[in-house]
């Protein structure tokens, strides 16, 4: 399947404006996208237009260095040509990890709401319970659960697809009480996180780019009946170019609620789609659902995350664990990939050539290679902790 609309539609459009965007228009594409859709290959199910997999199927196919560049490829046409949204059924295969990481990010909300709490992107602050970089917080906080969270190929799998290597994974958990009223339809960062106005400063091309650069995921950490208030997808709305002058409109909102879908998780299932997919939070209808997501921003190497995390105190921190772990042989050398894709920095660059020069290729050694290297060779904690703090100063400036 092909876009029918991923570019301008003529090269003399340099700039998008909001008043230029026709609902008709994105209606049409997006009704024409889903009376072509079909389900792919991989998939187990079609659900309202979204794919939806079974993961207790797909692991035979990742741990296949021929067959998972096949199911990479699918996703990222999903995301890009497609959907733009995929389910990812039993993510986890035991949800052990996501028990003992919910209980931490529990303890981290009352402290937090003790300390008087912080505002949401499209909630009222203090209607629902978040914590702004949880992967810190967890890393530092439980570096145990954090490796077993993050030791999981079907994570590494999503973002690869979408970004390939060395991208950062960053999260923030989001917690829906009963009662908690739904978001309204919106793209992501970056460009979803600006003002009309600064939005239609940059040109056409840069919008499309700018979906790129980001993989939005979420990970369910409660069962989540759609009362309970499911993210709402438009699918194919990802496809519209002019989307992040658009959203804000009142008929593209309308349109958006008469037409999104709600797909049911349950604890351990994930979706994974694209930042410009028009979505929303849903509102939690029951009475007793605390309606708990870690939501996944992933983002580029070649792009500009949203929260600056202290990876170096982060690498500190699971190092032993991971030493440990690889030793008892409760860790293969997949899962080590993937926590330390989860939690050091992946690219070499920025930094200072004249204190960090390339030696022996293009590039010098990043934060990852370093971590790498001290489980290959055994290092000691102090080891590794002098490697990372030679390599803050070589990347810093002064």
């Amino acid at each position: 399947m092909h876009a029918i609309s991923q570019q301008p539609a003529s090269r003399e459009q340099t700039w998008f404006r909001e008043a230029d965007c026709s609902v008709d228009e994105f209606a049409t594409l997006i009704e024409t996208a889903r009376e072509m859709s079909q389900r792919p290959r991989f998939a187990a199910d079609l659900k309202h237009a979204v794919p939806v997999y079974d993961c207790d199927a797909l692991r035979p196919v990742l741990a296949d260095a021929a067959r998972r560049p096949e199911l990479l490829s699918e996703w990222a046409n999903v995301l890009l040509d497609g959907a733009g949204v995929f389910v990812l059924q039993r993510a986890y295969e035991d949800t052990t990890a996501i028990d003992d990481a919910t209980a931490i990010f529990e303890s981290i909300i009352r402290n937090e709401r003790k300390a008087g709490g912080g505002a949401d992107h499209f909630a009222k602050a203090g209607a629902n319970d978040r914590i702004w970089n949880a992967q810190e917080k967890l890393c530092l906080e439980a570096p145990e659960v954090f490796v077993r969270y993050f030791a999981n190929p079907v994570l590494v799998a999503a973002a690869e697809a979408w970004l390939g290597p060395a991208y950062q994974m960053t999260s923030q958990v989001n917690v829906v009480r009963p009662g908690g009223e739904a978001q309204q339809a919106h793209r992501d960062f970056h460009l979803g996180f600006l003002t009309v106005d600064e939005a239609q400063r940059f040109p056409a091309h840069v919008h499309t780019m700018s979906a790129l650069l980001t993989l939005q995921g979420a990970v369910a950490h409660t069962d989540m009946p759609v009362e309970s208030g499911p993210t709402k997808l438009l699918p194919f709305s990802q496809r519209y170019p002019q989307g992040y002058v658009a959203w804000r409109r009142a008929d593209f909102r309308a349109y958006f609620e008469a037409n999104y879908a709600q797909l049911a998780l349950q604890k351990g299932d994930a979706l994974f789609f694209s930042p410009a997919l028009f979505h929303a939070a849903g509102t939690n209808r029951t009475l007793d659902v605390q309606r708990m997501a870690n939501l996944l921003q992933v983002s580029s190497a070649y792009g500009r995350a949203m929260e600056s995390l202290d990876r170096t105190r982060m690498c500190n921190a699971v190092f032993p664990v991971l030493r440990a772990m690889r030793a008892h042989q409760q860790l293969d050398t997949t899962q080590t990939s993937a926590v330390i894709a989860s939690c050091a920095e992946g690219y070499a660059f920025p930094t200072n050539l004249d204190r960090n020069p390339p030696v022996g290729g293009l590039a010098p050694a990043s934060q990852q290679q370093i971590l790498s290297k001290a489980l290959d060779e055994n290092w000691t904690g102090e080891q590794l902790a002098d490697a990372l703090r030679d390599l803050e100063f070589r990347n810093a400036t002064h």
